[in-house]
């Protein structure tokens, strides 16, 4: 029994250590210490912001459509990204608040939407699935509080 016990702390603590937590821009912004190791965040890549760095790759922001954050990232993008589609991103928050990202999801059906972000769309009641992510519902964001 007790080698078991310690077998589970073990595994928990294996876990906890390797785990990648899931944030939208708005639970980011809400937490009081930022994260920081390794997380994941999503939402839709805000129309209008997706540019190119020069050498030091894309940039681009993420919103939950209440909160954005930038995102930063060298790397070759999914040939299906674009803007006003739903992503996930993992990588690091830097101190200046910028994200940076090592790896970008993100599916080719423009009525595409992570399953994080769904969820996190529906619990602060912002989804609207009679319309596209892609079109209608995002695409004016751009202008609303929280998305600059």
């Amino acid at each position: 029994m007790a080698l078991a016990g310690v077998a589970a702390t073990l595994v928990v603590w294996a876990l906890r250590n390797s785990a990648t937590y899931f944030y939208s821009p708005s639970e980011l912004a809400a937490l009081p210490t930022k994260p920081t190791g390794q997380i994941r965040i999503g939402g839709l890549v805000l129309r209008g912001t997706l540019a190119n760095d020069g050498a030091r790759g894309i940039v681009f922001k993420v919103t939950d459509l209440k909160s954005s954050l930038e995102v930063r990232y060298s790397g070759i993008l999914p040939s299906l990204f674009r803007e006003g589609q739903g992503v996930v991103a993992e990588g690091r928050l830097g101190h200046n608040g910028v994200f940076a990202a090592d790896t970008i999801l993100a599916k080719h059906d423009e009525r595409y939407m992570p399953p994080e972000v769904a969820k996190t769309l529906k619990r602060r009641g912002l989804w609207r699935p009679s319309s596209s992510p892609a079109k209608g519902a995002f695409e004016s964001q751009a202008g609303a509080p929280g998305s600059g």
